[in-house]
């Protein structure tokens, strides 16, 4: 599978923007001062009309871009111009099962291979219903990153152990969105999920500041951001680079003071 050990070699932070928003071109752009700000890895959602995961911010960032007529087609050719300069930079998509499978698995993880994708997140995708596509993901060298959240308890063991990439820890019940407070029990569940696997942890959903990412890259492998850096796109819209630059770069530096 995929190598995913030199987004771990220190703390990650991890940054998610939702491809087409405002329009293609502005994607291609952010991902390219993302990079420059010097996040870990970058996480392009591929926008769909029912995003249940998401709270009011990436859900208003789902519609701008299907407004622009984002297809997954066209975020495919992003990517492409995205790899002309970037080509080895890790990359993740970040969407919903029904995507995926309206797609073709055998297409669409294809397609990924072709990118020099990562993987890919699916938040509705159960993990008892995840193998039919992560058989597929694996011919085409993809991952599929299993995600845990603070009611996962019983099933740490399982996912865990069959989890490859990183995991994605779900800082708190409920949808995205940024937050002032977080499940209280986040450190003794990544420790349970160390005593199964090296896999590293990633913990997102609210992280909006840098105490906060800090706080949780002490904790897990790094920390995950969307809708704060959506909401400087939703605010500034086609300026949105340097705010989104000061941003990130500020959030890296958080992540890496907590090595």
């Amino acid at each position: 599978m995929n190598d995913f050990l030199n987004v771990f070699n220190k703390k990650a932070f991890i940054a998610f923007i939702t491809a087409g928003d405002p329009n293609l071109d502005k994607t291609i752009e952010f991902v390219d001062t993302m990079i420059n700000a010097g996040v870990s890895l970058i996480e392009l959602g591929i926008p769909f009309s029912d995003p249940i995961a998401e709270g009011d911010v990436i859900s208003e960032a789902d519609i701008r871009a299907l407004k622009s007529k984002t297809t997954t087609d066209k975020i495919f050719d992003a990517v492409k111009t995205i790899r002309l300069k970037h080509k080895d930079f890790p990359l993740v998509f970040m969407t919903y099962a029904n995507p995926v499978y309206s797609y073709g698995y055998d297409k669409f993880f294809k397609k990924c291979q072709e990118l020099n994708m990562l993987g890919v997140i699916i938040p509705d995708l159960p993990f008892e219903e995840k193998n039919e596509a992560a058989l597929i993901a694996k011919k085409y060298n993809q991952t599929i990153i299993s995600m845990i959240a603070p009611t996962s308890e019983d099933r740490i063991k399982k996912i865990a152990l069959d989890a490859e990439g990183f995991i994605y820890l779900v800082s708190s019940l409920g949808v995205t969105g940024m937050r002032d407070t977080f499940s209280s029990n986040l450190e003794d569940i990544v420790k349970k999920i160390k005593e199964y696997t090296n896999t590293p942890v990633a913990i997102g959903f609210g992280i909006k500041n840098e105490e906060q990412a800090y706080q949780m890259s002490k904790i897990a492998d790094g920390a995950i951001v969307g809708s704060a850096i959506v909401s400087i796109i939703a605010k500034y819209q086609d300026n949105a680079s340097p705010y989104i630059y000061d941003y990130c770069k500020k959030m890296v530096e958080a992540c890496q003071k907590a090595d």
